[in-house]
This record gives structure tokens, C-alpha cells and sequence, in this order.
């Protein structure tokens, strides 16, 4: 039986890799396009989701999560970013975030942790950076799929497959998810 932080863990990855997924089907150019109703491009995502990884888990059982040196309104900035720009902005994110996951137990999951001031179990504040992410990626899917058209590679069950899909399941745990994902997505 896995640990529940290692379950949370293996949910991170699942998005994560998911966002990767939907990346790896685009253009660099594509990158600094917004959505179709205007909204934040992949780049801008890319960067909120990396500053806030960065920021709510470095020193997460010690230091409140919102540092000082965070400039989340800069996270929000229209910018052009190459694809190495990207990527290496997006990994230095989740290196923090998955640094600070190796190093806690299930034991953990009752200490109190802060974010903007505010005091939080740490399952808490895990669970709401989960979803905080799961919404961003959701986004950054979205928008790709947008992008892509008729040329998407389904990250999940393609419509019109479920019954097949339900007839030999293989992709429930995250593990075996990311795993199908690789498989199917090469980076451009």
C-alpha cells in the first residue's frame, strides 16, 4: 500500500505530465498565443504555474508559502519563450514541488504550514495546490486542443472509445497514464 503523500504525489505527475502532453503537440509559436476568448496563452500558465510551485514549496514546512521574492503579477505577463525557455521554466516548478514531497511522510500531513499568512494542515495545502494545478493544466490542455484542431492526440480516451476503453482498462492508476501519454506524444 502506497503512502498517501506518495498518492498525492503520483496525482502531480499525472498533470504534469498531461500538461507535457498537450506541449509537446505544439509549435514554439504557439506557446505566446492567447486562448481564443482572449484569454492567457501557454507561456503566461507556464510561468503562474512555475512561481506559485516555486513559491509555495520552497522551505514548505518552515517559511509561509507566499515569499517575498514571488512576483506573481510578472507570472502574467504576455511574453515569447521558446520551447528549452519553457520547459526549463516548468521544471524548475515542479523540481521544488517534487523536492519537497521526497522529503515528507504521511506523518507530516498534520503539521500546520502557512500560506499569506494563513495557517493550513499541510494535507491542506497540498490538496489545494493540486487542484490549483489540475485547473491551470486543464487550461493549458484546452488551449492546445484549440490550437491542434483536427491533428490532436487525445491524452486520455478519444471520444467514441469508451466501451472498447471500459473493456480493458489500463490507464486508471497515474503511473500507467503518464505511461500511455509518452507512448502516444512525441515532442515536436
Amino acid at each position: 500500500m502506497s503512502s498517501i503523500v506518495e498518492s498525492i504525489r503520483a496525482e502531480y505527475l499525472r498533470y504534469k505530465t498531461l500538461a507535457e502532453g498537450a506541449i509537446d503537440q505544439l509549435d514554439d509559436s504557439d506557446f505566446s498565443r492567447e486562448s481564443a476568448d482572449g484569454g492567457n496563452s501557454i507561456a503566461v500558465l507556464s510561468w503562474h504555474i512555475a512561481g506559485n510551485l516555486k513559491s509555495r514549496f520552497s522551505d514548505f514546512l518552515t517559511s509561509d508559502g507566499e515569499k517575498p521574492w514571488r512576483e506573481r503579477e510578472e507570472e502574467f505577463r504576455a511574453r515569447t519563450v521558446t520551447r528549452a525557455e519553457l520547459l526549463e521554466k516548468w521544471e524548475d516548478g515542479w523540481k521544488t514541488l517534487l523536492g519537497a514531497l521526497a522529503g515528507l511522510s504521511d506523518d507530516d500531513l498534520k503539521r500546520t504550514v502557512t500560506i499569506r499568512q494563513q495557517p493550513l494542515l499541510v494535507h491542506e495545502a497540498l490538496h489545494r495546490s493540486l487542484s490549483h494545478v489540475s485547473y491551470h493544466i486543464g487550461q493549458i490542455v484546452y488551449i492546445a486542443k484549440g490550437f491542434r484542431g483536427a491533428d490532436w492526440k487525445y491524452l486520455s480516451i478519444p471520444p467514441g472509445q469508451s466501451d472498447t476503453y471500459n473493456k480493458a482498462a489500463k490507464f486508471e492508476t497515474a503511473a500507467a497514464q503518464q505511461a500511455a501519454i509518452a507512448s502516444r506524444i512525441t515532442r515536436k
